[in-house]
């Protein structure tokens, strides 16, 4: 990479660092009346970065509504679904957020009464002052015909922990060989690179092992997503790949049959041994029963407020903005709701005013396509208020060993940032 990209990238990397609190600050003991009560759903990138942010303050209160014991990175987890990582290397323990006086709660929100400004779990209900959702995606099993009937046997893998079942499909194709299906939907969806990096990270292990077979990537998208990253992304698997995978552009999956092992696109049936069916997402359920939203949660930015209740902050993928749904920028923007709650609780938060161009939190994250060469994706944004945010966008030109080694080191500092 030319000199430039290596500065950015130590920047970036610094940041990351930089992003994790140095001290806690007084902690309070949970409960105390006079304290503000911030409750926090989700406890991801998103949801990680505004705990990280109020538990360093001293000044609220603050419960982790979070149904996993522990975390596990989805960035980066590709190396794991190929078999070439252990899980280990991407989960950390939930031990530094129980230390810094934080509440968590082994649940999972059922119910948002906006009104009583309470969350309901199976069996409590939680009081807020502020309330910030970082609930992630759910998936559409509804745009596939037959593939509710099949999930067991179709995993998806784009949440956390999910990737563990994807994996033992990848184990099993990868001695049996044949036909492996990954289908990639029309966007929004969580992190754009990742169907193609897995069909990337899956083929350099077919050569490997020897497999016999190929992986068929049916994108339904014209080219690789997102636009910018197209040209080295799929000069990447032409010219890395072109004896493990097939390509096929604009194909949108129509229905599935599991048991014929048949997918259904505009282009003809492909069959198939073994799939990893990516399907098209959105918000929870919880958003919409919240009166929150549709398929995303409408939020008003720069604030990342919803649209329907200023109480309430969105952080991470369920949020509605025209935004990269990425970890980077949902840890970024779970430190700035953070700072934002606590500047209007001291009454110094000032309100951008119409036309003023806002920085909005920035993203970096990485195309993988073999163990030792990846693609650098840089997004940077703005936000005149009023008006729809500036994405611009900074993608390596071609597959390198400086990113390669880049995204394990931004890996390191973020989870640091987060859980260390």
């Amino acid at each position: 990479m030319e000199k430039t990209g290596s500065n950015k990238r130590r920047t970036l990397l610094k940041w990351a660092a930089a992003a994790a609190p140095a001290s806690v600050i007084g902690c309070a003991s949970v409960g105390t009346p006079a304290r503000p009560q911030v409750v926090v759903v989700g406890g991801g990138w998103g949801g990680l970065g505004a705990v990280r942010t109020l538990a360093a303050s001293g000044k609220v209160d603050i419960t982790l509504v979070e149904p996993n014991d522990g975390f596990m990175s989805c960035p980066l987890s590709v190396l794991y679904v190929a078999g070439i990582a252990p899980a280990s290397d991407f989960q950390r323990s939930y031990g530094v957020i129980d230390s810094l006086g934080v509440r968590r709660v082994r649940e999972r929100v059922v119910d948002i009464d906006r009104a009583g400004r309470s969350v309901k779990t199976a069996s409590q209900s939680i009081r807020y002052d502020f309330l910030v959702l970082a609930t992630g995606i759910e998936y559409m099993e509804e745009a596939l015909p037959g593939y509710a009937a099949a999930r067991e046997q179709l995993p998806v893998g784009f949440r956390a922990f999910e990737q563990s079942a994807v994996q033992r499909q990848v184990a099993t194709f990868l001695e049996q060989g044949g036909n492996f299906v990954i289908t990639v939907p029309k966007p929004p969806y969580r992190c754009p690179p990742a169907p193609y990096e897995r069909a990337c990270m899956i083929a350099e292990r077919m050569k490997d092992k020897g497999t016999k077979g190929k992986i068929i990537v049916v994108d339904a998208n014209p080219n690789p997503m997102p636009p910018p990253l197209a040209k080295p992304m799929e000069a990447a698997m032409r010219e890395l790949y072109s004896g493990q995978i097939e390509y096929l552009k604009a194909a949108e999956p129509k229905s599935i049959d599991a048991g014929r092992k048949f997918l259904a696109t505009d282009k003809g049936d492909i069959p198939f041994q073994h799939a990893n069916i990516i399907l098209p997402m959105r918000a929870p359920g919880l958003i919409r029963q919240a009166g929150l939203g549709g398929r995303w949660v409408d939020v008003t930015l720069p604030t990342f407020q919803s649209s329907a209740d200023e109480k309430i902050f969105v952080v991470g993928d369920s949020q509605g903005a025209p935004l990269p749904k990425s970890g980077h920028m949902a840890f970024g923007t779970g430190l700035q709701v953070g700072e934002q709650i606590l500047a209007t609780l001291a009454g110094r938060y000032k309100a951008a005013g119409l036309g003023e161009n806002v920085t909005l939190p920035a993203a970096i994250c990485w195309g993988k396509v073999s163990r030792t060469q990846a693609i650098m994706i840089n997004v940077t944004a703005s936000v005149s208020v009023g008006d729809a945010p500036q994405v611009k966008y900074q993608v390596d030109p071609a597959a390198n060993a400086a990113s390669s080694k880049g995204a394990m080191e931004w890996g390191r500092n973020m989870w640091q940032a987060m859980l260390g």
